[in-house]
């Protein structure tokens, strides 16, 4: 009877799987080596196509001989920079360099000035990647601050590198071995913004993440035998924490996409079992099914538009559609977990009704990532779910309707914002830290986003776009005096567009001209030209596609910032 009194949330506090307490990624990864030892931790494509194991024993193995190196190369809670595709070396490099240092994750899709930037501000000494980025770096050199830079490429000397280690570990060297992790320390640097200026840098511990690893775990059971397969990119917290750490935690295999255009090929040599992806992924997969349904059904089950004829199935057609799904997906795939955006609850409720799982969460890089999200036991499609084992979420302020800024509490929030206390402060109070995300709860303690109180774009690919990094580009120009970032839609499409607006410095141009005043269109030809430069700063996710411009200034608050509200989001697109 008590049972009935519980609301959800309170009622899957009495479900959660059992986890075996880990604080630190080195004891994990000893861990999972002892209890995993010749299960496969990594399917690995060589470069004759063919896909070799690599157990568990063996990425330990790696790990140290790598981290052994490090130690010798004097990196000992030094700050290694680790940048690249989604590979298994990227793995083992992140890996050794939190235990022997201090990890920093780069975007490997940044402009190279930014990256160079960000090796500066975090004072990298070495840095672990991709052969390309690394030589792009090098040509650059220049800009780098630390000339003594060690640079480690993935495809050129990480082998020789590992095969160092392992001579000097089995001559005695046995310095990793012995390395204490203090899990309440800084060891995860991750930057949440394209530009240095106005990069926040997140400064996580390894107790934040495990804390997450355990969290998740408890509400989502990871089975031996499940495959990974590795999307979103890994310098991420969202793919690293879930579709990197917890799979080693738990025993299961992981794989690597080649590439977007590869995700279907993938997927039939790898078998996964577990997607982790973003809203947009899901769309894609949700409207190739749709189709091919449509396209293979006996004419009169068919539907126009492009509409989900699975419903009117019946039974035994539904059980033949439901297999050739599954085989499509390679032929094991039991859940996509979606995070980063909100997912379409129709999609959601399709891909269940196909015995697909679909499990919505959300989180943020501060909280490592995961905060809420729905479960094994309890799911509900609208909503990104509930509390995670030990965090805490609620309401503040809330207004008539129950919806007001969410706030967090527990282990995984973030030591604080790299070397900037009084935004640590700002946004961390009373051990509560402040999302800049509206929301609301419900009375069984779902979780619903329904909007921001921050300035955040986000797409409809999950990717977060900070509206004050292409305005610090926009701004840069002399030509131009001051700029407002915005995400808009455009009819019939719900994908999110960046559009600038522009006050130009009418005075510089006029300079710029010579002394001629400017007409119209060459203040449109100037203004055109300064955004294609900025364009080829950012990746493409980043690009300004519409602009206008402004004849008057922004309206500003009493510090002399731009609202980001009223009159000032009238929008104009001159170039549209």
């Amino acid at each position: 009877m008590m049972e009935n009194k519980l609301n959800v949330a309170e009622q899957l506090k009495k479900k959660y799987h059992k986890t075996e307490e880990v604080t630190n990624f080195k004891d994990m990864l000893y861990r999972s080596s002892d209890i995993y030892h010749s299960r496969t931790a990594f399917k690995v494509k060589d470069k004759d196509g063919n896909i070799n194991s690599i157990t568990y024993a063996q990425f330990k193995n790696d790990v140290v001989y790598l981290g052994t190196q490090l130690i010798k190369k004097g990196f000992i809670n030094k700050r290694i920079a680790v940048i690249g595709k989604n590979s298994y070396n990227w793995c083992v490099a992140y890996l050794a360099a939190s235990i022997v240092g201090i990890v920093v994750p780069l975007d490997k899709e940044l402009h190279i000035s930014d990256i160079i930037n960000f090796m500066n501000v975090s004072k990298t000494s070495c840095i672990l990647g991709d052969e390309k980025i690394l030589d792009n770096i090098t040509d650059n050199i220049s800009k780098v601050n630390n000339l003594d830079t060690e640079f480690i490429a993935f495809e050129k000397n990480f082998n020789k590198i590992l095969e160092k280690g392992k001579l000097d570990y089995s001559n005695g060297f046995n310095e990793f071995d012995n390395l204490q992790v203090d899990p309440d320390q800084l060891r995860i640097l991750l930057f949440t913004s394209g530009t240095t200026g106005n990069a926040k840098g997140v400064c996580l511990s390894q107790r934040n993440i495990c804390s997450n690893i355990l969290s998740i775990y408890g509400i989502v059971k990871v089975k031996r035998n499940d495959l990974f397969f590795s999307v979103l990119p890994l310098h991420h917290t969202y793919e690293c924490t879930i579709g990197f750490l917890l799979p080693i935690y738990s025993g299961a295999s992981i794989a690597h996409c080649e590439g977007l255009r590869y995700i279907t090929k993938n997927m039939q040599e790898f078998h996964p079992s577990v997607i982790l992806c973003v809203p947009l992924l899901l769309e894609n997969v949700h409207k190739n099914i749709i189709k091919n349904m449509n396209k293979t059904l006996p004419n009169k089950y068919r539907k126009e538009n492009n509409e989900n004829p699975y419903y009117g199935l019946p039974f035994i057609l539904k059980k033949i559609v439901r297999t050739k799904v599954k085989n499509t997906l390679g032929g094991r795939l039991r859940v996509f977990i979606v995070g980063a955006a909100a997912a379409n609850p129709d999609i959601i409720a399709d891909f269940r009704s196909l015995n697909l799982n679909t499990l919505q969460g959300y989180g943020l890089t501060e909280c490592s990532p995961l905060v809420a999200g729905n479960t094994d036991f309890f799911q509900k499609d609208d909503s990104c779910g509930l509390p995670i084992p030990n965090v805490e979420y609620k309401i503040n302020d809330p207004n008539d309707e129950g919806v007001g800024e969410i706030i967090v509490k527990g282990p995984n929030v973030m030591l604080g914002y790299y070397e900037d206390e009084e935004k640590t402060k700002e946004t961390i109070i009373d051990g509560w830290f402040h999302t800049g995300d509206l929301g609301k709860i419900d009375e069984n303690g779902y979780l619903y986003i329904t909007g921001r109180c921050k300035s955040v774009i986000v797409t409809k690919n999950g990717k977060n776009i900070y509206p004050e990094e292409v305005e610090y580009y926009l701004n840069d120009n002399p030509l131009i005096s001051e700029s407002l970032v915005l995400g808009i839609q455009k009819e019939n499409d719900d994908e999110t567009y960046i559009n600038a607006q522009i006050y130009p410095n009418i005075q510089a141009i006029t300079e710029h001209l010579k002394g001629s005043v400017p007409t119209k269109e060459e203040i449109l030809k100037i203004v055109s030209d300064i955004v294609s430069g900025v364009n080829k700063k950012l990746p493409n996710y980043k690009h300004i596609k519409s602009f206008g411009i402004r004849d008057e200034e922004f309206e500003k608050t009493t510090t002399k910032k731009i609202k980001r509200y009223g009159d000032n989001l009238n929008i104009k697109k001159e170039n549209d």
